[in-house]
């Protein structure tokens, strides 16, 4: 039995293999991302099974859709590479999950539909989430497949700090602070508490990748985060502004932009990208050296150490802090910048771990007399989704077993 996990974007597919052993979800035994799935694209899968990693094109046949043939091959993939466990459902992320979905579902027709009306909330992922578990359901209709919400590990965050200072009539519509990266904070809390006890006090989490946020959590709970009603806000991302004053956008609307180039500026255009006009890759901007390299790197660090300080001061203090995602988890550099700034806090990492932490592991890198722990956690969301998919299979085991065995027998539903 294996619990696929998969994360459908606008062109690419990630996914992970996870096994079920005593009814306890496994790390993926094999992972990966096909990427170059928009129109016209050629599709490109890495993998990595064994300790070995793999890649190959894809080929397009014409006609056909290159997301299922992407299906197709990796179909072939788990039969052939993974031995072919069993899936017993496909568990995919999904960013937001509105006011009405605070847990994950196992998806119908009627919760895709409502699923649909958030897309505007975070159009960057939301339609390509969904348009995921369609071709999903269509490719494997009999496996449960799975929704889990990014915006369900803030679902309890306290009014004050969720509402906005907007009047009832608008409020009352949904529109409010929601957070985002909730899997991977959901990762990262479990992980915390499994190495330090001090996890259960005050705890930043900072999940540093091409979208960018912070988490403030309390008892294992989120108390705060830098993201609100849409994947826009807080901290400056890889081609996303993060926070704006609001007047700049009604300046832009009275010099004739419309919300089609807004959009585009804002969630396409800015952030590290915008800034250095080179690049929204953090390695890039390093190994470049330009000075506008160097301002978007200054201008990225600056917002990681502002909006920390604004975490830890809505928590009355701070016990752990928590890097992670793409740049959190391998940009040392950047990790002793932020910490450095935080000084005054007590934090304080020791150089030699700081720079081992780059080997994809879980690792403290503070000092031992360091007044708050540091520590690099490699995030693992498609873990915690197929988690949530098994615990919701679980409370329906009487329901009779699916009929598909394996990944390619369901793909012959749509070949």
């Amino acid at each position: 039995m294996a619990i696929l996990a998969v994360n459908a974007g606008s062109s690419s597919l990630k996914f992970s293999l996870h096994p079920l052993q005593g009814g306890q979800v496994q790390p993926s035994v094999l992972g990966g991302c096909i990427q170059g799935l928009e129109p016209g694209g050629t599709p490109e899968m890495d993998w990595t099974f064994a300790g070995q990693r793999h890649s190959e094109v894809l080929t397009v046949v014409p006609g056909e859709s290159s997301f299922v043939q992407a299906l197709s091959r990796l179909g072939t993939l788990l039969a052939g590479v993974a031995g072919a466990p069993t899936i017993k459902a496909v568990a995919h992320r999904v960013v937001h999950g509105g006011q009405e979905f605070r847990h994950s579902v196992v998806v119908t027709d009627q919760i895709l539909e409502r699923l649909s009306c958030l897309n505007s909330l975070a159009p960057l992922h939301q339609p390509h989430n969904l348009a995921g578990i369609r071709s999903f359901r269509k490719a494997f209709p009999e496996l449960p497949q799975v929704a889990c919400f990014d915006t369900a590990f803030h679902a309890n965050l306290p009014e004050v700090g969720s509402a906005f200072a907007l009047p009832a009539s608008v409020t009352e519509q949904g529109v409010r602070r929601y957070g985002f990266h909730g899997l991977s904070y959901h990762y990262i809390m479990d992980t915390l508490q499994e190495r330090s006890p001090r996890a259960q006090g005050r705890v930043l989490m900072a999940h540093l990748g091409n979208g960018a946020s912070l988490c403030a959590a309390r008892d294992g709970q989120s108390c705060a985060t830098t993201m609100g009603f849409s994947a826009l806000d807080g901290l400056m991302m890889g081609t996303r502004s993060g926070a704006l004053d609001a007047g700049v956008l009604l300046y832009l609307m009275e010099q004739g932009w419309d919300h089609d180039r807004i959009q585009k500026l804002l969630y396409k255009e800015s952030g590290l990208l915008g800034v250095s006009g080179i690049s929204a890759d953090m390695r890039r901007l390093r190994a470049d050296g330009s000075p506008a390299a160097q301002r978007a790197i200054d201008q990225f660090t600056y917002r990681v150490v502002r909006e920390s300080g604004a975490m830890a001061a809505s928590m009355g203090g701070l016990d752990v802090l928590a890097f992670s995602g793409g740049i959190g988890e391998h940009d040392a550099v950047l990790r002793a910048e932020v910490c450095e700034r935080l000084g005054w806090m007590g934090i304080q990492i020791d150089p030699a771990r700081n720079a081992q932490a780059t080997r994809d592991a879980v690792q403290a890198i503070h000092t031992d007399g360091s007044a708050i722990e540091v520590w690099v956690i490699p995030t693992d969301e498609g873990r915690v989704a197929a988690r949530d998919a098994a615990r919701l299979l679980h409370q329906g085991d009487d329901a009779p077993a699916s009929k598909v065995n394996t990944v390619s027998e369901a793909l012959e539903a749509v070949e």
